[in-house]
């Protein structure tokens, strides 16, 4: 069945709906065509003759279809109404075209809705059934905004923004591609990158991190190794070669995480073991040629200053002072900070006073024995440390004039406070997003204590907190605390996972000014012009 648009006619008694009509509809369907015909023939394109005839036939159309559906009779209603207000010359063609006057008195063909045109300017007819009008309404309101593409494309396409991709002047797409000229280029991530290296006299560690809001950071990549660098370090007074083969293994470890992350800059430093050695640079230089990493010895005084700056988001505006102290394997670092005037964000310029003890967990374990520790024993290692305090004489300090013993409290950044913590919440398994900012009181401290000199070897070796490698070394630890806490009383303890890598981060983010403009409207920043530098 062909359309009535087309200026074809139907055959007569079919309906347009396929439904029977009246032999009335059907004649006047059939006169009216017949008519319309006849005069078309005899007057050419008179567009008189041709407009009554074709409203006709609208007309009859229309009464044949009132049994039809209602979206049907409405769709046939606006086509008649489309027709009749046709010009009387695209009638005349067919309904195809419609002639545009040019400024000349020229009449130009138009596309419309009946079909292309062809080269003569006639309507090509559509071949095949026409397709079916999508349901639905277009897209009103304000553009959306453009979508964000994917890194990656495949080898076929071509990226926004290239030569291909660019869309034609004039078009939708160039009215919403937003102006790249002055935009900042996105942060790429080996600008973000820091590294920190803390080789100790027990532990290798290693932290790769991306700053995020100002004073944080997001840790991307981390390792960490008991080495026992300092094994028999107090008695003969250099490196053994068993530590050495230890620590360079762990080393080269951390030599292939730096090589395949983009790091922006990194900082590896090591600390008593190979300060106090007498072959402490020789390792170092073998480390060197082996690994390809060059590691600096830091002064006591810059690892005090370290573990402060690591500290320094545990610190709250609640506090006037507080102790903090690291026991470390072959050295124990304790700072006094004093915040009760001119107070900063970077807790590290607070430090008032600051000693640093030549015992840590190995040395002392290793002098007084750390598989078997009886109570009397654990006395004598406490003794030991006592008699390094009183040689330390701090000047008198506001914070600590005991007015207000609630302001002041300590805070231990150690392998031994953590292990304390995780007995006081009797974790199955180590967990550092519950031990890091816990409070514990003078009770519960106390009371940790306690049990682990009830314990013997064994026991302490199989709690998930304490593990094997730590057993003989974590009650020198408690020692070393014992003695800190009989020095400053305090009514509570915060206990910190972690130290000198995150005071090393910290430090470099804030020198190369990492956190600055990252706020909420400033997502990306230009491109440094030192990026791959190291210190």
């Amino acid at each position: 069945m062909k359309d009535l648009r087309d200026g074809v006619t139907p055959n007569a008694g079919v309906s347009l709906a396929d439904d029977r009509s009246s032999g009335r509809a059907t004649k006047a369907a059939s006169d009216g065509m017949e008519q319309g015909r006849g005069d078309s023939a005899a007057s050419g394109s008179d567009p008189g003759a041709s407009a009554p005839v074709q409203a006709a036939a609208s007309e009859s159309a229309d009464n044949s279809t009132r049994t039809q559906p209602v979206g049907r009779r409405r769709r046939r209603r606006r086509k008649s109404a489309q027709k009749s207000t046709q010009n009387p010359a695209s009638q005349a063609n067919g309904g195809g075209t419609a002639m545009a006057t040019t400024g000349a008195g020229e009449h130009a063909p138009q596309a419309t809705p009946g079909g292309p045109v062809a080269g003569d300017g006639t309507v090509e007819k559509k071949k095949g059934r026409r397709r079916r009008r999508k349901s639905g309404r277009a897209i009103q309101g304000r553009p959306l905004a453009t979508q964000k593409t994917s890194c990656r494309a495949e080898p076929h396409e071509a990226q926004p923004g290239s030569a291909q991709h660019q869309p034609q002047p004039g078009s939708p797409q160039a009215s919403i591609q937003p102006s790249n000229a002055d935009a900042p280029a996105p942060r790429r991530q080996a600008e973000d990158l820091y590294a920190a290296l803390d080789l100790g006299t027990n532990n290798c560690r290693l932290l790769i991190a991306q700053p995020t809001r100002p004073g944080q950071f997001r840790v991307v990549d981390a390792f960490s190794r008991i080495v026992r660098l300092g094994e028999g370090l107090d008695a003969t007074g250099r490196l053994s070669d068993d530590a050495m083969d230890r620590a360079v293994e762990a080393l080269k470890i951390c030599a292939g995480k730096l090589k395949h992350r983009p790091v922006r800059r990194h900082r590896l430093i090591a600390t008593e073991a190979c300060r106090s050695a007498r072959n402490g640079q020789e390792f170092l230089d073998r480390v060197l040629r082996e690994t390809g990493l060059d590691l600096e010895i830091v002064t006591r005084e810059t690892e005090a200053r370290l573990a402060v700056a690591g500290c320094s988001s545990l610190v709250g505006r609640d506090t006037d002072g507080l102790v903090l102290f690291d026991i470390g394997g072959g050295s124990s670092e304790i700072a006094m900070i004093d915040l009760t005037e001119n107070r900063s964000n970077r807790l590290a310029n607070h430090i008032k006073a600051w000693t640093s003890l030549p015992v840590g967990v190995v040395t002392l374990s290793e002098r007084h024995g750390g598989c078997l520790v009886t109570p009397a024993v654990f006395e004598a290692m406490v003794a030991e440390v006592d008699g390094m305090l009183n040689a330390f004489t701090p000047p008198s300090l506001p914070a600590f004039s005991g007015l207000d013993v609630s302001r002041m409290h300590l805070l231990g950044t150690s392998g031994t406070v953590t292990t304390l913590a995780g007995l006081h919440l009797d974790l199955p398994r180590y967990d550092r997003r519950r031990v890091d900012g816990l409070w514990m009181s003078n009770s519960e401290v106390d009371l940790m204590l306690d049990r682990l000199l009830s314990w013997d070897f064994a026991a302490r070796a199989a709690n998930p907190c304490i593990g094997a490698d730590r057993a003989d070394l974590v009650l020198a630890g408690c020692a070393i605390l014992q003695s800190i806490r009989k020095r400053w009383p305090s009514e509570r303890m915060r206990v910190a996972d972690r130290g000198l890598r995150e005071g090393l981060l910290n430090e470099m983010m804030a020198a190369d000014g990492a956190w600055r403009g990252r706020g909420r409207n400033n997502r990306y920043r230009h491109p440094r012009s030192n990026q791959g530098t190291t210190s």
